[in-house]
């Protein structure tokens, strides 16, 4: 079986190899339709594998371009596409099910997962057209083909999709396997997993059909019962289209006697007009499984091998819901070069990693936002975090957020804090982000805004010294113009509820931090209640790299690298020591001046701030 699909999946991307399936397949004569028959059966021969090709090899230009370059993407396929190449598959080629794998997710990472797309009643296996080519460069991707006018039993079809998980499982044990399945193919999934506890598997499911008693489309069922003839096609295809059966009114064609060629020609082409303008950018299905942390390619997640850098575009869509941040309080970034002289912009921080940054954590942690996309879109450059394992691992519902409010920092390459895990970045050249103030200084108190709670010991010194990493302190200024905090962890103690329900989060959360130690361990988890402002200003200072290239034996010394640890502390107190004293010549600090400037300059103009 394994020999066979693995064959099978080949000829997707080969004409000559498609000529000869091609021409197996006609002299193959009547087979049985059962799952069983399914591993003998060959590709479908059919028009979409040439169409595709040909704008495979026309875009092969820019199909890969690095991950983080200014290249051109390939267009995003949307719903016409859907149906023009479903005209292709909806023939009845007296086939039985079978499994075939898009030619636009032909150029895929190495050691990639293997991911079965399961479709809904349509049984076209296109279901996911609209995410071919991004979830092709991080998957194996196969895809179930019920051919139009089959009848295998459900049964039958939870067999074949059995039979194909269990074989890929025997070939490769380590690797897991993705189900994703839509309506009825989610079902299918459900049972498959239900079968195979023993087998690694991974299931993503689109309306399982285990809430139609809630579904607001219910009530319509009658309607439908007593429409006339004339509606017969239009209203149950409109209906379709919002249930994921977009070939409804093709397979009723069929059935009227229509051949099957023109049964999708039939449609009207206001539809097809229509499909052009609807939003298809709505959901990112490869953006989604590895915000929520669900992308990995063996038995256990590696954070740093498992990581795929975003795209351009993937970035910019996944950070436009927190671009008003960076709207808001206009982030000055000033940096510090060789020779000690402080420019604007992030001209001082090393070209060349492994680099390691050293900061002060704001209120809520709110300068990761305009810190990460800053680097991301002006330097090219992904900053890594090491984040509390919270972000990673859902605990009990209660006064904290959703685990999906934190999708973006994991799609931003956070890692859970760990000594393996900061090894591991360090040894592969990361930029990596630390607050070693962690949570709580993110969480202080009123009155400790800027002041630094840094463990005693020098914890990351060694490590860094270790791969020769650059350590650049760093210091932010701007929560106290844009918060302050009026309820905190002592006040919230005071009240018997909060104080119980900060017990027992604290203690959940205590479960995760196996390897950490020191003050940073025993942060007690809470949310203090702040009082907005009128947005001011955020400002960064990048201190002079710090160097432990060669000091490695040197730094092995506990006094000498506490000396360092020391040095480096010292230095994110002075940058935000000369933040708070320059911004005070800022005339653009506030917000309604900004506002003024960029009503007259234009709203995307950078704002100025006080000379250097």
């Amino acid at each position: 079986m394994a020999a066979a699909v693995a064959f099978y999946v080949a000829t997707g991307f080969s004409p000559a190899l498609r000529r000869e399936v091609k021409s197996a397949h006609r002299h193959a004569g009547p087979t049985r339709r059962s799952a069983v028959s399914v591993e003998h059966q060959q590709a479908p021969a059919s028009g979409i594998y040439e169409n595709v090709t040909r704008r495979h090899e026309a875009e092969k230009a820019v199909s890969k371009p690095p991950e983080n370059s200014d290249a051109p993407e390939i267009e995003r396929r949307g719903l016409k596409d859907y149906f023009e190449e479903s005209k292709s598959l909806i023939k009845s080629d007296g086939g039985p099910p079978r499994w075939f794998s898009p030619l636009e997710c032909a150029c895929r990472v190495s050691n990639s997962p293997l991911l079965l797309f399961l479709p809904g009643i349509d049984g076209t296996g296109l279901g996911l057209i609209l995410h071919h080519q991004k979830l092709g460069k991080i998957f194996d991707m196969w895809c179930l083909h019920v051919p139009i006018m089959d009848r295998t039993p459900f049964t039958e079809l939870v067999q074949l999709v059995e039979i194909t998980v269990r074989s890929e499982f025997k070939r490769t044990p380590s690797r897991p396997i993705y189900l994703v399945g839509e309506s009825l193919g989610a079902c299918l999934a459900l049972a498959v997993a239900a079968r195979n506890p023993d087998i690694d598997l991974i299931l993503i499911l689109a309306n399982p059909a285990t809430s139609f008693g809630k579904s607001l489309l219910q009530p319509l069922i009658r309607l439908l019962e007593v429409m006339p003839s004339p509606m017969d096609l239009s209203l149950p295809y409109i209906l379709s289209l919002m249930t994921g059966d977009p070939l409804k009114l093709a397979m009723a064609n069929v059935e009227k006697g229509i051949p099957v060629p023109h049964a999708v020609g039939e449609l009207p082409q206001g539809l097809f007009a229509l499909s052009s303008y609807l939003p298809e950018d709505g959901v990112d299905l490869g953006v989604t499984i590895r915000g929520a942390g669900f992308y990995r390619r063996a038995r256990n997640q590696d954070y740093v091998a498992d990581y795929i850098p975003p795209t351009i575009s993937e970035f910019k869509k996944s950070f436009e819901p927190f671009r008003w941040i960076d709207v808001a309080t206009a982030p000055v970034m000033l940096s510090t070069v060789d020779d000690g002289k402080i420019v604007k912009g992030l001209a001082g921080i090393p070209s060349e990693g492994p680099v390691l940054f050293v900061g002060y954590h704001m209120l809520l942690g709110w300068e990761i936002y305009p810190l990460v996309s800053r680097f991301f879109l002006e330097k090219n450059t992904i900053l890594r975090g090491i984040a509390h394992p919270m972000t990673f691992v859902k605990l009990r519902d209660g006064r904290l957020p959703d685990l999906s409010t934190f999708d973006i920092f994991r799609f931003m390459g956070a890692v859970p804090v760990s000594a393996v895990n900061f090894y591991k970045l360090l040894s592969s050249k990361s930029y990596v982000l630390l607050y070693p103030g962690g949570m709580r200084e993110a969480l202080h108190r009123k009155g400790e805004e800027y002041k630094l709670f840094w463990p005693e010991q020098s914890e990351f010194v060694r490590m860094a010294a270790r791969f020769g990493a650059k350590i650049v302190p760093f210091g932010v200024v701007g929560e106290d113009d844009i918060a302050e905090v009026f309820f905190d962890y002592d006040d919230l103690n005071k009240i018997p509820y909060f104080k119980r329900e900060i017990e027992e989060l604290t203690n959940e959360a205590v479960k995760l931090r196996s390897g950490m130690t020191g003050e940073v361990a025993n942060q007690d988890i809470h949310l203090p209640l702040i009082r907005p402002k009128l947005p001011g200003r955020f400002y960064f200072l990048f201190g002079k790299p710090i160097e432990t290239e060669g000091r490695m034996q040197e730094l092995k010394d506990k006094e000498n690298a506490q000396e360092l640890y020391l040095h480096a502390k010292s230095d994110v107190e002075q940058c935000i020591a000369y933040l708070k004293e320059k911004r005070k010549n800022d005339p653009y600090r506030n917000l309604l001046p900004r506002l003024i400037y960029q009503a007259t300059t234009g709203f995307t103009s950078e704002v100025p701030t006080f000379e250097l």
